[in-house]
């Protein structure tokens, strides 16, 4: 039986490995048009805010350890270009030209996702950048060093665009961020996004909010020009960081049913539309634990349990996922930023009656040295009583306090027996009340 796998990321590479060890007679072949596989892509604004770091430290197994010590026929250099599910086959080209095909039992697409770029002129001008893949991190840093890189500016308020101004801002480099869209960051409560919004400015980023980019041109040897409609902006380099999109195109073509925003559509067992074709990853879709209903968050903890849960199925163990609550922590200069379940807005257009409270507490004991402000934004369900969603900002101790309304969300609680939660208290760790705990009784009693 042969196994094949189109893309050597994460959820490729854990379904190859994870297959090589269940099924050890199988034939595994990997096709990845890239040379980097198995990376920490999530690393890589905290690699970039250092000039002296090998981006190579972010990979965590070389190719050549898949294929010497785990017998996998890792290809790359190697582009699928064609799935053909009559003949059971996939064709493709190298990057040296040559025409490559080979015939498959169980087929998996781990194509990931790809940024979006505006279809405008001056996008494809060298020194606009994406960061998505290591090569282009790698891209990143060498025009950083080589064009002595002053001024840049941030199309997007992403969370790649939020970790890359503190980058950007690490080596010394002056950042300007523009966006269509007045609101700074629009899924998050008012009031915890203007603590992140001052957070941002008081390091020194220039915010544009509300400017529709018209074009981007060369002015010089080494120099660029954000036109809006209303503003210009002079850099050396621009980065747009406005959101990804799942690589589905590969499946559409072979006929593969697509779901939410175009992602591969998949049952719980990662099957598509087709019996011998499994995706997993950024390309394909996932229920919500809250609403039950298909929806598309590439996060990278799905990508890798996807990839688990094919092997383990072509091993006949009969895995389904429970789905995603789109979990999601990143770093803002001295702030931590969580997310889970559905924001406010989001439980509106769910049709639920949604309800939020919004808190302001502490990280620590109130008289324990070293407390700061944590802010906490819960949402329920009016109708039902169900936990829905929460949000944290805060310097620290945000991290790891929404992991706990995650699992609630994962069991489906309400709010009131969430609020009724045993949490651990010590005063360097926590008020005894936990914030969200306090959180959720203000919620509870407006409900």
């Amino acid at each position: 039986m042969r196994f094949v796998v189109i893309g050597g990321d994460a959820a490729g590479m854990s379904a190859a490995s994870r297959a090589k060890r269940n099924l050890g007679d199988w034939d595994v072949t990997v096709f990845e048009q890239g040379f980097d596989v198995s990376y920490s892509a999530c690393g890589m604004p905290y690699n970039i805010a250092d000039p002296v770091r090998d981006i190579n430290d972010l990979v965590v197994r070389q190719a050549r350890v898949f294929r010497e010590k785990q017998g996998i026929d890792l290809k790359t250099g190697h582009c699928v270009e064609r799935i053909d599910r009559a003949m059971k086959n996939v064709t493709g080209i190298t990057r040296d030209g040559n025409q490559f095909s080979i015939p498959y039992d169980k087929l998996l697409i781990a194509t990931g996702a790809s940024p979006v770029v505006p279809d405008l002129p001056g996008f494809d001008l060298k020194g606009v950048m994406t960061l998505k893949s290591l090569d282009d991190g790698r891209r990143i840093k060498e025009i950083i060093r080589t064009r002595k890189v002053k001024k840049t500016v941030i199309i997007g308020m992403g969370y790649i665009a939020l970790e890359m101004c503190e980058a950007f801002r690490a080596v010394g480099i002056d950042v300007s961020v523009v966006k269509p869209r007045r609101g700074f960051i629009p899924w998050m409560a008012p009031t915890l996004s203007k603590v992140v919004q001052d957070e941002v400015v008081k390091n020194g980023i220039k915010l544009y909010l509300g400017h529709e980019i018209k074009r981007i041109e060369e002015t010089g040897d080494n120099l660029l020009r954000v036109v809006c409609d209303d503003i210009v902006l002079d850099c050396q380099m621009v980065l747009v960081a406005i959101g990804v999109k799942p690589n589905s195109r590969l499946a559409g073509d072979s006929g593969l049913k697509l779901g939410v925003a175009d992602a591969i559509s998949v049952e719980r067992d990662m099957q598509t539309s087709d019996n011998d074709i499994y995706a997993a990853g950024d390309c394909a879709d996932s229920y919500h634990v809250v609403t039950g209903k298909k929806t598309w968050i590439p996060l990278a903890l799905r990508a890798n349990r996807a990839g688990w849960a094919v092997a383990d199925n072509l091993a006949g163990q009969n895995i389904r996922l429970d789905g995603v609550a789109g979990t999601a922590v990143f770093k803002v200069f001295e702030l931590q930023v969580a997310r889970t379940g559905l924001s406010l807005e989001e439980a509106k257009k769910e049709g639920f009656d949604p309800i939020e409270a919004v808190i302001e507490s502490r990280s620590r004991a109130h008289a324990h040295p070293g407390s700061t402000t944590i802010y906490v934004q819960i949402v329920g369900d009016r109708k039902s009583g169900r936990l829905l969603g929460a949000q944290l900002v805060g310097a620290e101790g945000v991290a790891h306090r929404i992991n706990a309304v995650a699992v609630a969300l994962h069991q489906k609680m309400t709010v009131e027996s969430f609020s009724q939660c045993d949490l651990a208290y010590a005063p360097p760790f926590s008020p005894v009340w936990d914030p969200t705990v306090t959180a959720a009784n203000q919620l509870f009693k407006m409900m």
